[in-house]
């Protein structure tokens, strides 16, 4: 598969980088139908519950990552010969912060659920066995380890496998019209299998778990640089999964009809994940070596990522309802504008996703976080105001604003400004229609 011709566009780096992207693709879409097809199942009640311990759990998982995932790509470049001390030093941080994330998670949730005075006895077994997948996520290290040595292939293939396996009992699980407790369970068991096939994966191609140690310096140096980060993967949980939380207050059927938009909305964001990812070594290299080619294959990618999504949120926007009552038939009425609105906050996560790439590269990740903080702030003060008036319509306004304030918030840094500016130009097709006049 090759990627379309675009002038000026570096054909030859980013296709190196993007190979893998076609079986990245199928495991997500298969993941994508299997996952509209429980919430159709479910219906919004019970799938309004399921993403609300889903949203609760991700935000708290979200500090278990510690924001290491990029650091330790870098780190294992600049350092191959300590591979096995960062890679152990980081599993192990990984898995202490996310036992202690379990009962947290488990407080936070019955500190809510007492404010709230919803009923929810069966809702805290399914957090707390959702919690408990954050453990098995820290095995996520390993994928980081193959990022690092430009092989994400191998990551992809496990992933593919363990989703088959998963889907097979998912769609068994809906064959078999079992309660929604089962769905939990494969749930955790997708975590489970997953952790299990990197570490297979891992040693089968040259390496060694029982090698890899901890080192405190190590571990201090990791937490040093990444804390900001940490903090900015938590604020961009809170905006894209707070508002689930908060529509709880309006009941578990508004909780379920906004996050059956928002999961079609949503499905697109591996695209930019995986192209950012997969392009990152391409532009700490290009950084290194020549400035002029590092800031063109930004731009080159900013292009790229709204040729994708302003098409999709276009379509999408227009054919909203349709593709509601086609997917979910009649049981998520009012989703479809709300869906209609939610598809454009992609376009900003598409730049966002991007120009986090850059801070990071350029070590700006204070204002990585205070711009996601930002959007975190906005989107509940936001849903405080509109959720009450217009429940999920409300929700997804406040996301749209939100992720447009992030995005865009490096313009008010005259460091960043250059970026941000490169960002508007690809917005509007600045670069697009210049092409177009040159040739």
């Amino acid at each position: 598969m090759k990627l379309p011709a675009i002038k000026g566009f570096d054909e030859e780096a980013f296709y190196k980088y993007l190979k893998n992207t076609g079986w990245l693709m199928f495991g997500k879409i298969l993941s994508l139908i299997v996952g509209l097809a429980i919430a159709r199942y479910l219906g919004p009640a019970s799938f309004g519950d399921l993403s609300f311990a889903v949203a609760l759990v991700g935000i708290t998982g979200a500090i278990g990552a510690l924001g290491l995932d990029t650091f330790i790509i870098r780190e294992i470049i600049n350092e191959p010969s300590k591979k096995d001390e960062i890679l152990g030093t980081s599993l192990w941080m990984r898995l202490a912060t996310n036992a202690l994330l379990i009962p947290v998670t488990l407080i936070i949730y019955l500190t809510y659920h007492h404010l709230s005075a919803q009923p929810g006895t069966t809702l805290t077994l399914y957090v707390a066995l959702l919690a408990c997948t954050s453990l098995f996520q820290s095995f996520n290290i390993i994928d980081a380890y193959f990022q690092s040595q430009v092989k994400s292939k191998y990551v992809v293939h496990v992933q593919n496998i363990c989703l088959v396996i998963s889907s097979i009992i998912k769609i068994g699980i809906l064959i078999l019209k079992l309660p929604l407790l089962y769905i939990v369970l494969a749930l955790f068991f997708d975590a489970l299998i997953l952790a299990i096939g990197l570490m297979i994966i891992y040693q089968r191609k040259g390496g060694n778990i029982t090698k890899w140690t901890f080192s405190k310096q190590r571990a201090i140096s990791l937490l040093k640089k990444s804390f900001p980060l940490i903090l900015s993967a938590v604020m961009v949980s809170i905006y894209m999964k707070i508002d689930a939380i908060m529509l709880k207050t309006v009941g578990s059927v508004a909780v379920g009809i906004y996050s059956a938009a928002a999961k079609i909305s949503e499905a697109w964001y591996f695209i930019p994940v995986a192209i950012v990812t997969s392009v990152f070594p391409a532009l700490i290299n290009a950084r290194k070596t020549d400035m002029q080619r590092y800031q063109k294959r930004l731009m080159n990618l900013y292009d790229l990522l709204v040729y994708i999504s302003l098409p999709v949120a276009l379509f999408i926007s227009v054919f909203a309802n349709q593709l509601i009552h086609l997917i979910y038939a009649d049981k998520y009425e009012g989703a479809g504008i709300m869906l209609s609105i939610h598809i454009w906050s992609g376009l900003f996560v598409f730049l966002g996703s991007a120009s986090s790439q850059y801070l990071l590269a350029e070590g700006y990740t204070k204002i990585a976080f205070y711009r996601t903080l930002t959007g975190a702030v906005i989107n509940i003060l936001l849903n405080v105001w509109l959720i009450p008036k217009y429940a999920g319509t409300g929700a997804s306004v406040a996301t749209l604003i939100a992720c447009f304030v992030s995005c865009f918030y490096i313009l008010l840094i005259p460091k960043t400004r250059k970026q941000g500016i490169m960002m508007l130009k690809s917005l509007f097709l600045v670069s697009l229609f210049q092409k177009i006049v040159k040739r």
